[in-house]
């Protein structure tokens, strides 16, 4: 059987019975999202009252920017946050096979291929899940773009027994090393002056902090530091988007000081190999399936075989949605084959019952094509959590019913649809020991055990929440509205007051000069940095005090074609220049808005006159009469890239919002 259409025509034919069973089964996931009911000051008292006890170890991540990518092996799939078998996915089997790669070409050279198939099989036959933060230039503007196409490794799955088991950080820590994938920088805060100093670094950089700055403090703070195989500054840039805090068993810096003495770093990474993603995205950008194509070819095959994930059984369209509903309403009819489908079960169950927030999106599994018959189905379903609100709702549910399992962050779900007439001696009548729960195990109370905060810092924010998130205010609604819209954003961060008026400069000046730029047509939010980041580099420029406000901007733009449509390739980047700009060291002439005022004529004589100003600076007569487009962008232009010059604006004197603009 090889065709979507006699599959779904199968599905069709199905009907439960008496002898219908299901098996389902975890395939990929990543961590339970929990949501604090305290305040960040009252989990932040409850994280450093823990330490001081002796009851647990508080241990900080960097975060990356980027998307969640989870791989399973080659057969359990390789899946992004709530999808499976398109672009996201195939970026992210590039990135990972790319850097396994890199990491094992240089000691294992020929045998590198056969390396990626033993790693293939261990993740296949432990059905184990690794979950990744992926950072590119071509899937979405955040925080900064980074200068690097990479995966750093956030959490590793044991799926064997059921209910997902997380390893712990320094477990995890020894499983990339083991097999040379990029870890994270973590820090570890054993006593209560650690935790409190390391508090109070955050909130002395929450607002200035760049990722220099931010790490040199939490090493000289931490009681453990341990540096991650990607360098956030080096791969992503200054732009850190935050910390996470959590807490962990007070046993995690003994158990990660012996990890680090039997898991030494790996040796440096191999050399360049093969086609960059960016050089593949330009390449084939104008047909996103030949993308997904091309970037599949480029992975070797002992680590991705086939792409039935992406195209199916040797037909284009390997997905058929028609099957969803009728699927979800068959699987909770069957029978339940094991315990770990009772509980997967009464998870749909209470989601579908009480109107959750949620789709359960279910595709033909072509992994076990060769297994379907009219009695037996195979499907895999995405669980896929469509607001906030169901976490929430979830986790109350879990308040009252604890023997409900976790509601997970990226959750794809194997299913088999089967029938049996002689029975099945299962296991869904009780309760099997799955593997035990890691904080459990630490002998923290399930609300301490949950407890985690995320600190994001400001340079950060500004570039996402409220100059990309605001692009729909701006466009839509007005300036105004969008005024009222990040000050409403800075009041509920609490921001200082000081840095709100610095801000409010800033976003005003911007909202000035992207409505110009762009008119009514809103700017995109993916590639939105290809404005912003020129802009604020101009913006920097002006002064000591906006350099350190935004901090970092305009590096590596050069990746703007890759990921920009045609407007991006017509319009110029405003070109950055050598030396920082300070007010007084050029100088801008106005004119008064008086038409027929003789401007040109007088220009033209300053420009004839011998030494014309007397000094060395370079003088130049912009006569706004033959300029077609933007007369004030290109006098902003020249300002940047001669800030020393002398620039005669002939034409009527701006009005406010230019003079922001330009000065």
């Amino acid at each position: 059987m090889s065709e979507p259409n006699a599959a779904d025509k199968l599905l069709e034919n199905f009907t439960v019975d008496s002898f219908t069973y299901s098996v389902a089964q975890v395939r990929a996931t990543f961590y339970p999202k929990f949501e604090n009911d305290k305040s960040d000051q009252e989990v932040r008292t409850r994280m450093a009252e823990m330490v001081s006890k002796g009851l647990a170890t508080l241990e900080v991540s960097l975060k990356h920017s980027g998307s969640l990518f989870m791989y399973a092996g080659h057969e359990g799939g390789a899946y992004a946050k709530n999808s499976y078998g398109n672009i996201y996915t195939a970026v992210g089997v590039f990135v990972l096979g790319r850097m396994f790669r890199e990491a094992w070409g240089e000691a294992w050279g020929s045998q590198c291929s056969k390396k990626q198939a033993e790693f293939n099989k261990f993740l296949e036959s432990n059905r184990m899940c690794i979950s990744m933060e992926l950072v590119t230039a071509v899937l979405g503007d955040h925080g900064q773009r980074p200068r690097e196409d990479y995966v750093v490794v956030t959490a590793v799955t044991d799926l064997g027994c059921g209910k997902p088991k997380f390893y712990s950080t320094p477990d995890v820590i020894a499983f990339c090393r083991k097999w040379r994938l990029p870890t994270n920088h973590v820090w570890l805060f054993s006593t209560r002056k650690s935790v409190i100093s390391f508090f109070a670094a955050y909130d002395a950089l929450c607002e200035e902090g760049t990722a220099t700055t931010v790490c040199k403090a939490l090493d000289e703070v931490a009681d453990v530091s341990i540096p991650g195989s990607k360098d956030h500054i080096k791969v992503q840039g200054e732009i850190l988007e935050g910390l996470v805090a959590r807490i962990v068993s007070r046993e995690s810096s003994e158990h990660m000081e012996q990890v680090l003495r039997d898991y030494p770093l790996p040796p440096s990474e191999g050399d360049y190999l093969g086609s960059s993603l960016r050089d593949i995205w330009a390449e084939n950008r104008s047909d996103e399936k030949q993308q997904i194509k091309a970037l599949l070819e480029s992975v070797d095959t002992s680590f991705l075989p086939n792409y039935m994930d992406w195209f199916g059984n040797d037909v284009a369209d390997g997905h058929s949605r028609n099957a969803d509903r009728s699927v979800v309403s068959k699987f909770l009819q069957a029978l339940p084959a094991d315990f770990c489908t009772t509980k997967l079960q009464e998870m749909v169950r209470l989601m579908t019952e009480k109107r959750f927030p949620a789709a359960f999106k279910c595709y033909h599994n072509f992994h076990k094509i060769n297994s379907v018959s009219s009695d037996s189905l195979h499907f895999k379903m995405v669980i896929h959590v469509q607001s906030d609100s169901a976490f929430r709702r979830y986790q109350e549910e879990m308040r009252h019913n604890p023997g409900l399992w976790p509601l997970y962050r990226g959750f794809f779900v194997d299913v088999n649809l089967f029938k049996n007439k002689k029975g099945i001696a299962g296991e869904s009548s009780q309760e099997i020991n799955y593997g035990s729960d890691t904080n459990a195990k630490d002998g923290l109370a399930n609300e301490d055990a949950n407890l985690m905060i995320k600190l994001k810092f400001l340079k950060y924010k500004i570039r996402t929440f409220l100059i990309r998130n605001g692009l729909p205010v701006l466009f839509k609604q007005g300036e105004a509205a969008y005024k009222t819209y990040y000050l409403r954003q800075m009041k509920i961060w609490n921001t200082s007051a000081a840095k709100q008026r610095e801000l409010s400069r800033m976003l005003d000046d911007w909202a000035v000069y992207i409505r110009e730029t762009y008119g009514h047509e809103q700017l995109s939010s993916f590639s939105y940095l290809s404005e912003a980041e020129p802009f604020l580099e101009q913006y920097a420029k002006r002064s000591p005090k906006t350099q350190a406000l935004i901090g970092s901007a305009g590096s590596f733009m050069r990746d703007l074609a890759i990921i920009e449509g045609s407007r991006g390739e017509e319009r110029d980047i405003i070109p950055s220049s050598p030396t920082p700009m300070v007010k007084d060291e050029g100088l801008i002439v106005f004119f008064p808005g008086i038409p027929g005022c003789a401007k040109s004529a007088l220009c033209e004589e300053i420009m004839s006159a011998p030494g014309v100003l007397g000094d060395d600076r370079p003088v130049h007569h912009l006569m706004g009469d033959l300029f077609q487009g933007k007369y004030w962008g290109m006098v902003a232009e020249e300002c940047c890239n001669e800030p020393y010059s002398v620039i005669l604006a002939d034409k009527n004197a701006p009005n406010r919002g230019v003079w922001r603009q330009v000065i």
